[in-house]
């Protein structure tokens, strides 16, 4: 079954402490565990890994709604530098208008409501960066 998914990349270690913010925001659980580059088993020649990113999340998946995977990792800088959210947007259309508002005042917490929900068109239409600098659009075509 072919799906969608969004990877967000963190820099400052911040990956677990954004992924555990989502998951008490859509009320879901973490596909598998939550993989850190020290759990990569080491290969014959390789360099070795610095205790400093052993500990880093090398991978995190989370569902969020309508079958969308979230999934994550903390970016080592030896792997450059992350702009953070500023590069896209994850548009979330919920089944009601209520799931909209309850979603978007979660996600404004501590972040920016750049463009409140309200109504365009036929549509729910809203834009937030949350507290961690990823860009969030809601966009509701329930009537009510």
């Amino acid at each position: 079954m072919a799906r969608t998914s969004t990877y967000l990349h963190f820099s400052h270690r911040k990956a677990e402490e954004a992924f555990t913010f989502y998951k008490s925001v859509f009320g879901t659980e973490f596909i598998g565990p939550i993989v850190r580059f020290g759990d990569i088993p080491y290969l014959e020649g390789q360099p070795k890994m610095s205790d400093e990113i052993r500990d880093l999340i090398m991978n995190v998946t989370l569902p969020i709604t309508g079958g969308h995977l979230l999934m994550g990792n903390d970016t080592p800088e030896s792997m450059g530098v992350v702009n953070q959210g500023n590069n896209m947007d994850i548009c979330i259309d919920p089944d009601t208008r209520a799931e909209a508002n309850r979603i978007f005042a979660a996600l404004s917490e501590g972040g920016n409501a750049e463009a409140p929900l309200q109504d365009f068109g036929d549509d729910y239409f809203g834009t937030v960066a949350d507290k961690f600098g990823t860009q969030w659009m809601m966009y509701c075509t329930a009537k009510s």
